[in-house]
């Protein structure tokens, strides 16, 4: 059913979910929330400390001010608490509050702090009744990630309609279910929208996360019967080209690598297609060892495609071995293949591609698209993005194409975990660093210790280095994102020596702007670069020596750790700077963390122990299996039950229709 058929739903607010990968009923009730906000007792203003949200049981002490700058509207007054301590409130662009908010008025205001010159103010804050809110008290709201003109109010009507004229019919039977301990998937989809509480939502959770890890492990098990028997048609047993390359390196690869590369040259040259998984930590070195694979692959006359989550980092990717080509002076034609490019360009590239004169193709997912076809594909290399890596795979047998496959992860799984989600391949690890690096210095401070670290970013940069500042996502929004990192760097250069080259990098922006920001950092044009997260997964600059991370307590360790990674790259000693916006003592000890390993298993091992019963949303890493709800760091359990699942559901002779599970949604 098209949602157009949902009470509230015309065309311009389709079009708008539409931008949401929202078209279906089904769509708008497999669209989970983000987060819940639950309306908690209002505090007194003494009390507020660190909160970002609050309720304040108060009185109006003045009449609301109405001032006009440019097309703003800011409402402003007074309110006091129970206590006798008052706040200023703002509003923007709601002038009739005027006649709604008088003298001497009792409500319960609910909104954001923001802290300006020591003075704390009420923004934008929700209005109601002692009555209504004690109504609200304690209730679980879902928040969804929202686009520009639909309200998270609406997107709970929405839902709510939807899940009003649909059945969900459950692919497990009850057997199944008792048998791991599940519940069913109606209840589960319906609760994980409108939960009573967190008693009730862990169940929820869970089954919806035990869906997708099944979907997965189930996708690989097909996928394993096809490529079992999948004969190596693209033996490669000459090493010439990879030798004279690693011989031409600046720096010699670790034993580790060594190794990865070895069980990379005996697979390639066995008598069934290669299918690896390889692990390493941040900064471990697995890119150049794909690099030497794909130059062997070249010599041999083959293609070989390499497939990376972001342009920012093809580009990279792209920059990188034109580089070791021109140093190798080697005469393997390169393309580059991202959605963003103009279609004249893509269909240049793509007749490059079908003819064969391209052997080395790097983009994103734009290189697995129907358009694309190869001549001779025998060397695919998947770069963090694992659940894409095993839909393009399917994709590749169904148009019998079976090329060798590595698939390149920095998420610390263990290796009991992998086997499971990665039953179908061979596991190598790169368990060392080069022996170039200088081990991180890091740092957990709190807001205070701001002043010093600006200063110590200057005198790197006076010494010829260069700093990144990450800056957190406020709420799950582009704008909001993109606002946060353009307010950041303008107050960045009121702060630093004005001979300091400020500039700021963000999802919003547009791919060629992105790539030219980079390249000016990659060339020390820019001496300083405010992000958001999209520089966590893969760029490379290893004059790149601090890197500051504000509000750190906003991310998971494991984000922090990848984010860390982007430092530490070069021979010079590297400093990670964690600067805590609270002072609370529980998010100060698990930052701490940081501070006593650089080991990513670890740190996910220690993040997983510190998590809360309500921790069920986290920022993930980049390019984490794709998973909605599903965790690899939390849901260890979940896997192996999954694992088992999969196995006597196949056993059985069942099968999944649909390998999203959609399929298990019906509208009556």
């Amino acid at each position: 059913m098209n949602i157009r058929e949902i009470k509230g739903i015309g065309e311009k607010t389709s079009l708008l979910l539409n931008r949401l990968g929202i078209e279906e009923c089904d769509d708008l009730v497999r669209y989970y929330p983000r987060n819940y906000d639950i309306y908690e007792p209002p505090v007194l203003i003494r009390n507020i400390d660190n909160k970002a949200v609050v309720s304040i049981d108060g009185t109006v002490m003045k009449s609301v001010d109405m001032n006009h700058i440019k097309n703003l509207t800011i409402l402003t007054t007074v309110i006091r608490d129970q206590n006798g301590d008052t706040i200023k409130v703002n509003w923007f662009n709601m002038p009739y509050l005027k006649s709604t908010v008088k003298y001497s008025m009792r409500f319960v205001f609910r909104g954001r702090i923001k802290r300006m010159n020591q003075q704390m103010v009420l923004e934008q804050p929700e209005i109601f009744t002692l009555a209504k809110y004690e109504e609200k008290l304690n209730v679980m709201q879902p928040v969804y990630s929202l686009t520009k003109g639909i309200s998270n109010n609406q997107m709970i009507k929405f839902v709510s309609e939807a899940l009003n004229i649909t059945r969900i019919e459950d692919y497990l039977d009850e057997n199944m279910r008792k048998k791991y301990d599940l519940c069913d998937l109606d209840r589960a989809i319906r609760t994980i929208h409108f939960p009573e509480n967190f008693e009730k939502l862990k169940p929820a959770r869970n089954r919806l996360a035990f869906d997708e890890i099944f979907a997965f492990v189930y996708q690989l098990r097909k996928l394993k019967e096809k490529e079992t028997e999948a004969v190596n048609r693209y033996r490669i047993n000459n090493h010439v080209v990879s030798d004279q390359v690693i011989s031409n390196l600046d720096f010699e690869l670790t034993n580790a690598q060594k190794r990865v590369l070895n069980d990379i040259h005996r697979d390639m040259n066995g008598k069934v297609i290669m299918q690896r998984l390889i692990q390493g930590d941040v900064g471990s070195g697995k890119t150049i060892v794909a690099f030497l694979a794909m130059f062997d692959i070249a010599s041999a006359g083959l293609q070989s495609a390499l497939m990376v989550p972001t342009e920012v980092l093809a580009n990279q990717h792209y920059e990188s071995i034109m580089k070791l080509i021109a140093e190798n002076n080697l005469d393997y034609e390169v393309v580059l293949l991202t959605g963003s490019l103009s279609q004249r360009a893509k269909k240049n590239i793509y007749e490059k591609i079908e003819s064969g004169s391209a052997k080395i193709i790097i983009g994103t997912h734009a290189i697995f698209q129907e358009r694309v076809k190869y001549d001779h594909l025998a060397f695919v290399v998947i770069d963090e993005q694992h659940r894409f890596g095993v839909l393009q795979r399917a994709k590749l047998m169904d148009k019998g194409v079976t090329p060798h496959t590595i698939v390149m992860s920095a998420t610390p799984i263990p290796r009991t975990l992998a086997i499971i989600l990665y039953g179908d391949m061979d596991i190598s690890i790169i368990d060392e660093l080069p022996s170039n690096r200088l081990k991180i210095k890091n740092c957990v401070v709190t807001k205070n210790f701001r002043p010093n670290a600006y200063t110590f970013i200057e005198k790197q940069i006076q010494s010829g280095k260069q700093a990144y500042v990450i800056c957190p996502m406020v709420e799950d929004n582009d704008m909001l994102q993109a606002e946060n990192v353009v307010d950041y760097a303008n107050m960045l250069r009121e702060k630093l020596d004005s001979n300091i080259t400020i500039e700021y990098l963000h999802g919003k922006m547009k791919a060629e702007e992105k790539a030219q920001i980079l390249s000016r950092f990659e060339k020390n044009e820019i001496n300083v670069l405010v992000s958001t997260t999209v520089i966590e997964v893969g760029i490379n600059v290893p004059n790149a020596t601090v890197m500051m991370v504000e509000n750190a307590e906003r991310f998971s360790l494991a984000s922090l750790h990848q984010l860390r990674g982007r430092v530490g790259r070069g021979k010079d000693q590297s400093y990670c700077i964690f600067v805590s916006g609270t002072e609370n003592q529980d998010k100060l000890k698990r930052l701490e963390i940081l501070n006593h390993s650089n080991d990513g298993f670890y740190i996910a091992s220690e993040d997983l122990k510190l998590r809360g019963p309500g921790d069920f949303f986290g920022v993930r890493q980049s390019g984490e299996m794709q998973f909605t709800i599903a965790d690899i760091y939390s849901d260890g359990k979940i896997i192996e039950t999954a694992g088992r699942a999969v196995d006597e559901f196949l056993l059985s002779g069942h099968e999944l229709i649909d390998k999203n599970l959609n399929d298990g949604i019906v509208i009556y």
